[in-house]
Parts: C-alpha cells; structure tokens; sequence
C-alpha cells in the first residue's frame, strides 16, 4: 500500500472557492481548485490504492493526475507503509520575544530619534520605519544611522523624497558609512538616475509617484508574502498590526500613523507606559479569521490586513472593527478581482477617509 504524506512546510489555505498551497520553505504559493483540497483530506488516511477503489474510471484519473501535481511539484512523498505518525506536522505557534515589531514614525523633527532610542531599546524593538515628508541629505542618512549604530534594532527602512543629488556615488558612500539602513525608498523620482545592482548592503527603490502614507492598505497579488514567519504570524495574530506602533507627524501615538484613534503624544508619554495600557493592545489578535468575507479567502495568511482603512460594515461585541479593508478589490466567493475605488458599496467609506 502506498501513502501520500505532505511535507511539513506545506501550507494549505482553503478558500470559499479555491485553496492556495504555500511552500513555506521556497517561499511561494499556488492557486489550485477545491477538490484538489478534498483528495489531500482524503490522503491523510486513505493509501491511494484505496482512493483508487472508491472511484469510476475517470475518477482514478484524475485521482492520479493530482498525485502527479502533488509530487512534481514536490509538496510531499510517497511511502510503503503508513508512517504518517513518524513525521510531526509543523507547528503553527508564533513566538517573538522582544515586546515591539516595528516602529512606524512619520517624521518631521529628527531629534525625535534621539528621544526614542532609550524606548527602542527597553522595548527590543526589531525594525524601525522612517517616513520623511522633505529631502534627507547624506548627512542626514549617516546621522540617523549613527544613532542606532549599537541598538538592538535589526534594520531601518527609510521612505524620503528624490532629489538630484542622490546619483550612484551618494548611494555608495551611504553603503560605506552606514550599518543599520537596509532598505531605501526615494520617492517623487522622474527616471531612476542609474541602475540599481545587488552591490549594496540594502536595498534601493526609486518610485516615479508621490508615495503618500495614505497609499498604504492596498491588497494586490504583488503584495502578498510566503514566508514563514509571516505566515505563522498572521494565523496567530493581526498581520498588520501585532506588536507594531505608529507615530505621525503631529506625535500622537497609535497602532498605525492612518488610525483615528491615539493613545497619547510621545512629547507627554514614553513607549514604555503605553505598553501599560491594554487598549493599545486591543487589535494585536485580530487574525483574518475574524474578518468578515477575508475569512473565506484562500489568501488570508499571506496578506497584510489593513485596519485604518475598512469599509466600516461590521464590528464585533467589543467594538473592535472586523470590516473587510476597504482597499480590497477581490472576491473570494467569485474569485475575481475587480477595481475597489469604483465599487459602490465601497463609496461611503471612501468618503469618509477622503480618499
């Protein structure tokens, strides 16, 4: 007798009309048909010789040709013998040490960072975010970097806006003197003024459009994100807001900068006591299983789910907002994707966001 067995890095998300395999090691997912979802339940207990018995002709075949695409593209192994119980599933548990993720700060006042190091520290926080409204010159990339330069901070990412004095040789002396900086996003940039190669500590970006804050929250396809850590992260938690605080340029503290709601302003009130409050902390377990339409959706763990922008139709018992984002244009009961700013039922949130 022979038996199907699924590796343990193969993900399955069952979707109202589709399932999406995820490859957690090569970081990749493929989009297959639902009863492709029904015969690997089946396989969990039955050899395939008694998956064979169960069906007419032109069932075996497509019984076989399932087991072929589950081989080829090597989601899993054929055995002798029923060893299932010898190889353990993965576990699904998250587990970060460090109290804080990521650091979103909108910034107008780079002094700002020399308060928050102490914060940054005390909280362990792993990824710090600065978006900048005016142009940064080398020395202030260099300043920004020197100040985390023996933090616990695994990287900084920087979104600033482009201007003619960032050519290749600004880029590289910013890769020599820097440490800490692992991505750089130049914005308001006409044409890329030089072609950017794997030859840099970080990674570089030049965006044609005016990348406003507001802009964030969009689900696309070339968004979403296999990956393991994130994956697990989204079965357990908020994928876009465990463990995460915004500031925006005013100084008001909240889970993400577009958030209505603030818990105070970072000139009145440090990280660390508003780690105390549990209202902050009230949207960190809000998993897509708990959004209306996104629970249905095949996609669900490797998108990020955006709570600034909703479409405000529904709310839970404790008044948290389980609204689908409103910048989500697909429909997991049709499987099809259609423009989100144009759909009508849409038009009263976007008119309250003012986008």
């Amino acid at each position: 007798m022979r038996y199907f067995n699924l590796f343990s890095t193969i993900f399955i998300t069952k979707g109202a009309g589709r399932i999406l395999i995820s490859d957690l090691q090569r970081n990749v997912s493929e989009l297959y048909p639902l009863e492709l979802y029904e015969m690997i339940e089946e396989l969990k207990n039955l050899s395939i010789e008694e998956m064979f018995e169960m069906y007419d002709e032109d069932s075996k075949n497509a019984v076989q040709e399932y087991v072929d695409i589950l081989l080829e593209n090597e989601y899993g192994f054929i055995t002798e013998n029923d060893w299932d119980k010898n190889f353990p599933p993965l576990s699904h548990e998250y587990l970060e040490p460090n109290t804080i993720n990521d650091l979103f700060i909108e910034i107008t006042d780079f002094s700002l960072l020399n308060d928050l190091r102490i914060s940054i520290e005390n909280l362990e926080i792993k990824h710090l975010v600065i978006y900048s409204s005016k142009s940064l010159t080398k020395e202030d990339f260099v300043n920004i970097d020197k100040i985390f330069e023996s933090s616990v901070l695994s990287g900084i990412e920087i979104f600033s806006p482009f201007h003619e004095e960032i050519d290749y040789l600004f880029i590289l002396d910013l890769n020599n003197t820097t440490e800490r900086i692992y991505s750089l996003i130049f914005y308001n940039c006409a044409q890329e003024p030089f072609k950017v190669k794997d030859e840099f500590k970080f990674t570089v970006h030049f965006a044609e459009d005016d990348l406003k804050i507001s802009a964030c929250g969009k689900v696309d396809m070339k968004y979403f994100n296999t990956n393991l850590s994130k994956v697990l992260e989204a079965i357990n938690h908020n994928s876009c807001l465990h463990k995460k605080i915004g500031i925006d340029w005013n100084g008001n503290i909240k889970n993400c900068p577009l958030m209505q709601e603030n818990f105070g302003n970072i000139q009145e009130i440090s990280l660390e006591k508003l780690m105390l409050q549990v209202t902050f902390k009230k949207y960190w377990n809000l998993t897509k299983d708990h959004i209306k339409v996104c629970k249905d959706c095949e996609f669900r763990y490797i998108c990020t789910d955006c709570r600034a922008y909703t479409e405000q139709s529904h709310y839970d018992p404790d008044g948290l907002d389980i609204s689908k984002p409103l910048k989500c244009g697909y429909n997991p009961y049709t499987t099809e994707w259609e423009e989100w700013s144009t759909h009508p039922l849409k038009q009263k949130a976007i008119h309250f966001y003012n986008l």
